[in-house]
């Protein structure tokens, strides 16, 4: 290419082009139609393309299109946030449920990771929700319908109150699992440990003590029949040993403790036992159509206490199965 470039002398670069397009039209004139052809067929593309593309360049982005785009936005960030804090959790709960199969352990995460975000959502929005009417709360509702105590063991609670009373601590994760009837074929083989008759007017506690070995509490239960109240509290307290525990008590043993505490806080005096925080409030589950499970981190050293409320039930017992187990 240098040597001719070279030949052409002092020829500039334009004198050179339009002196090779004279050539070739002379050499071979039927390029030159060729040519015109091609160029009136893209200049008819370029003429039809060009205003669709000015028409839809020219429109802004609807409101719709931004706000959908900001919502999916914030569900991941709010997403991502959820399941870098729950992770570990729901690892150690799928690899207790599959052990050695790594993918039927992914695919557990993921539902549990979507049905956390569910739940999160619901709480934000039950607590951002206004009450211009006056109408009663959740909780101030619930606790009328247990004052009623109409008996008709279904459920009437709505999700969205499940937060710790001590922001400091961090909230409860919460899941459902259709398998109940393998569930419960899985307690029952494991012995009666899991199986308690709570009767009608009882309130059950399980008092799970914190491992030194772990750093979160899992829980899974069920029941026959009918529903249950239930919510879990922390009491900050040091075991003597790692032994889990039941206390059954009845809805007036209940009454009289809460009402001697108050006594004594309006008093002045120290409460009579240990300070405790609610992690979940008790509300009544339809434990009987599904699995209901969770698990929650320590916040410290202490004992948590597994409330299953039957005192609604004036006539009906209650048949739970339940499994608690900690992770590291």
């Amino acid at each position: 290419f240098s040597k001719a470039w070279r030949e052409l002398g002092s020829l500039s670069r334009d004198e050179a082009m339009a002196s090779f397009v004279f050539l070739v039209d002379r050499v071979c004139p039927p390029f030159k139609g060729f040519i015109s052809d091609k160029k009136a067929i893209k200049d008819a593309e370029l003429k039809e393309f060009a205003p669709q593309v000015t028409e839809q360049s020219a429109q802004p982005p609807s409101l719709q299109q931004v706000d959908q785009r900001l919502f999916e936005d914030q569900r991941k960030q709010i997403q991502d946030a959820l399941n870098a804090q729950t992770f570990h959790q729901f690892s150690a709960y799928a690899q207790e449920q599959f052990p050695g199969q790594p993918e039927q352990q992914t695919t557990l995460i993921r539902q549990l990771q979507e049905q956390h975000y569910q739940q999160y959502m619901s709480q934000v929005y039950a607590q951002q929700s206004p009450n211009p009417n006056g109408e009663l709360s959740a909780e101030e509702a619930h606790q009328q319908a247990i004052r009623r105590d109409d008996d008709s063991d279904v459920s009437d609670d709505e999700a969205g109150e499940d937060l710790p009373s001590n922001p400091a601590i961090s909230p409860a994760s919460l899941w459902n699992r259709q398998d109940i009837n393998e569930f419960k074929a899985n307690i029952k083989k494991d012995g009666t440990e899991g199986i308690i008759k709570v009767g009608h007017g009882e309130t059950v506690t399980v008092r799970v003590p914190t491992h030194e070995n772990g750093s979160c509490l899992f829980w899974e239960f069920a029941t026959d029949h009918y529903d249950i109240g239930f919510g879990v509290y922390f009491e900050w307290t040091v075991a003597d040993s790692n032994q889990v525990s039941v206390h059954v008590s009845e809805s007036d043993d209940e009454e009289d403790y809460d009402e001697a505490i108050e006594a004594e806080q309006a008093e002045g005096g120290a409460p009579g036992g240990p300070r405790q925080d609610e992690i979940i409030p008790v509300y009544r589950r339809d434990c009987h159509e599904e699995v209901y499970a969770g698990s929650h981190r320590y916040p410290g050293r202490g004992i948590y206490l597994l409330k299953f409320d039957n005192s609604y039930s004036l006539w009906r017992s209650k048949t739970l199965y339940y499994r608690v187990y900690y992770s590291k």
